[in-house]
Order: structure tokens, then sequence, then C-alpha cells
């Protein structure tokens, strides 16, 4: 199988990575619950039935997270990927190296969040970085996805909307 040789994406692959981006949404919208719910555990207080749900909402959606995206990763191996935009430019180079920093965000997130859920190691400052970076990833993913809707109009945003037929 060629790495590039397809057109598009497929609807799995298409579906896989805006669910993945809704749940990543929720867990930095959200995420902080989950550290009320260890403040308090740590200090035997009480915690909000508000901070406890979504504490266990975050715990539920990082596994959701984490199944997704190594279900998506399984499938750009068997599947490929398209050929970015302007190739052998800067911006595939930046846009390879973009996509592979979210996927190690998207493994390294969850696992660490359970290592220190479960106190297996104490990562949670590590796990704690991860949210200033996924929101500097995302808004240069979106911004680019922008600059090749809006001004190269060269199809790379609308291989994420409509699947390859």
């Amino acid at each position: 199988m060629a790495k590039h040789s397809i057109r598009g994406y497929s609807a799995l692959q298409i579906t896989l990575h805006w669910a993945i981006a809704i749940l990543v949404l929720f867990q930095l919208l959200f995420g902080e619950s989950m550290t009320a719910v260890v403040d308090a555990s740590e200090e035997g207080t009480a915690v909000s039935g508000q901070d406890q749900f979504l504490g266990s909402a975050h715990y539920w959606v990082g596994l959701g997270v984490l199944g997704l995206v190594l279900i998506r990763l399984a499938l750009r191996v068997v599947s490929g990927v398209p050929q970015a935009a302007g190739a052998r430019s800067w911006m595939s180079v930046v846009a390879s190296a973009t996509h592979w920093a979210f996927y190690a965000l998207l493994v390294a997130m969850p696992v660490t969040g359970l290592l220190t859920y479960f106190d297996v190691w104490d990562l949670g400052e590590v796990h704690s970085l991860g949210k200033p970076v996924f929101i500097i990833l995302t808004l240069v993913h979106a911004g680019a996805a922008l600059f090749h809707a809006i001004f190269l109009r060269d199809g790379t945003l609308r291989r994420m909307i409509e699947p390859v037929r």
C-alpha cells in the first residue's frame, strides 16, 4: 500500500477526527473538575456534585479518547493518508509534525492521567502541561485549515469534511 495513494479520508477517519475533537474540547473545558475531585480527596474535604460528575466524566471521556485514537492510528497504518497540499513544501513538514504531536498528546494525556489517578506514578504536573499545548496545537491546526480553505483554496479542509468516494 502506498502511503499517499489515496485521494482523501474515509467516512470512518473523518468521524473519528471530529469525535476526538469534540471529546478533547470537553476535556479542555471541564477537566478542572477532576483537579477539584483529586484535591478534595487529598484534603479530606467534600466535593460538589457537579465536580464529582464532571470529574467522573473526565475519566471516562479520557478513556474514550485513548480508545478512539488507537483505532485512528491503526486505521492510519492500514489505510494511509492523503498527500498533504503543497507536498514538498515547508507546510507539509509543519502539517506532519503537528499531526504527530497531536497523536502523541492524544495518547500521552490519557496515559499520564490514568497513571496519576491510580497512584502508579505521579505525572499530574506533566498531565497538566498538556492543556496549554493542546490549545496551541488546536489553534495552529484550525488556523492552518482555515488558511487552506480561504486563501489557498486547495481542498485541504474539504477532505476532512467530505469522505472520499
